[in-house]
């Protein structure tokens, strides 16, 4: 690890612990990407900073649920990607026109988030780990199951006949794996999302 990766891994534990200096820190590094973020898609500069605000609050107010550096990230822009959806609905969703402009704009504010979040070599095998991890600890049926949707692209009847359970049990375990899972690795939700869904 190098010193400045060794001062970012001090400055999460003394934020974790509520030190309001380290909190700082990562104010100073990501507020205006967050309030560069949201201005792209709500069009409003000063509610841009103040949603950047708000998510930063949010941030300090749930800092014991953020399990590492880079859920940090990921939890800001999580935050600002839903209070923009949230302006947008409120502010032009008003027939089916803006109804498809929205949903538009949503998978444009996920490929935003995504492109926003980098990971290095290191981050990705250490993500592909942690998510093998978390699938290895599901229950054994509902790993099985898991595996055969998820990695074989076998249909709900064949694993279903061969697991020689109904099909509402196919389905209740993978809604239990997806479930533990989205838990687990909700500092990764997106690439979580990219790497379970679009499978």
């Amino acid at each position: 690890m190098n010193i400045n990766s060794s001062l970012e891994s001090d400055h999460f534990e003394s934020f974790k612990e509520g030190n309001e200096t380290a909190f700082t820190y990562f104010y100073d590094k990501y507020f205006r990407r967050i309030q560069s973020f949201s201005v792209q898609f709500i069009y409003d500069a000063e509610e841009a900073e103040n949603l950047a605000q708000e998510a930063f609050l949010h941030l300090w107010q749930n800092r014991e649920t953020v399990e590492s550096i880079n859920g940090i990230q990921s939890f800001l822009y999580t935050y600002a990607k839903s209070k923009c959806l949230n302006f947008i609905r409120h502010n032009k969703v008003k027939d089916k026109f803006k109804s498809d402009l929205l949903n538009q704009k949503e998978r444009e504010l996920n490929i935003e988030v995504l492109n926003s979040i980098s990971f290095d070599t290191l981050e990705l095998t250490e993500l592909e780990r942690i998510i093998q991890e978390s699938i290895n600890e599901l229950p054994p049926k509902t790993r099985e199951v898991f595996i055969k949707k998820r990695f074989e692209n076998k249909k709900n009847a064949e694993i279903a006949e061969e697991m020689q359970v109904t099909l509402k049990a196919v389905e209740a375990h993978m809604t239990k794996a997806l479930k533990i899972l989205k838990t687990k690795l909700s500092d990764y939700l997106f690439l979580l999302f990219i790497l379970i869904y679009n499978n």
